[in-house]
């Protein structure tokens, strides 16, 4: 059976893509539309920023992000003028870092849902006098779903087996940023096995469960759906 602390991690863990998953949503779809739709020569970088956290070692992402958010850093010493403290190794300091190098999951299936809209629905629901604001809720958006569905259970996925750029800005503190990879790693440097056997199961059975909510919600283009 899972001890107290692990399923305090597993919750943890839970809280935390859940927090990460609502946020980008929020973020990286304005991101990704404007990514679908522009013809500007800064595109390219732009995208490539966005792709970043795939290809960058966690902890190459972890450290900068670490020295930004710390007391000599930009985002360090706007958070202390705002009485909000330093963000790392706290759960908010978790919550920001993982919006970064999770936003390329968000981001690059809701980019390439929208491009498979195309750009005849907005212009009829342009004839029929939509704001662009009323096209993209009531046109782009619901055309888009399945990229939505796809980009947030990546998203979460993610969000959810990260581990050095957890470790980096998080640390280890019980309760406040322990997610599950880092109690699973605790176990295994304590000799516990048999305990990060158990850990791990759940995480393992977890991710085929959200690989498997992704491929049966797929569309299939075979069928037009």
């Amino acid at each position: 059976m899972l001890s107290d602390s692990d399923l305090q991690a597993l919750w943890l863990t839970v809280r935390l893509a859940g927090i990460v998953t609502l946020i980008l949503l929020l973020v990286g779809t304005p991101i990704a539309w404007w990514l679908a739709r522009t013809k500007a020569w800064w595109k390219g970088p732009i995208g490539a920023v966005v792709a970043l956290p795939l290809v960058l070692p966690p902890s190459v992402l972890g450290f900068y992000l670490l020295l930004a958010m710390g007391p000599n850093g930009p985002v360090g010493q706007l958070t202390q003028a705002l009485g909000l403290g330093p963000l790392p190794f706290t759960f908010w300091g978790l919550v920001i870092a993982s919006v970064f190098y999770s936003l390329p999951f968000m981001v690059q299936p809701l980019q390439t849902a929208f491009e498979a809209v195309g750009d005849r629905p907005l212009e009829v629901a342009a004839t029929l006098r939509a704001s662009p604001v009323d096209a993209f809720f009531t046109v782009a958006v619901p055309l888009a779903a399945p990229g939505f569905l796809t980009a947030s259970i990546l998203t979460f996925a993610h969000t959810v087996g990260e581990f050095g750029v957890v470790l980096m800005i998080g640390g280890n503190l019980p309760g406040v940023t322990r997610v599950a990879s880092v109690q699973i790693y605790d176990h295994v440097e304590a000799l516990e096995y048999m305990q990060a056997h158990r850990l791990a199961a759940v995480m393992l059975i977890f991710s085929f469960l959200v690989l498997l909510a992704l491929y049966a919600w797929r569309p299939n283009p075979k069928k037009g759906g």
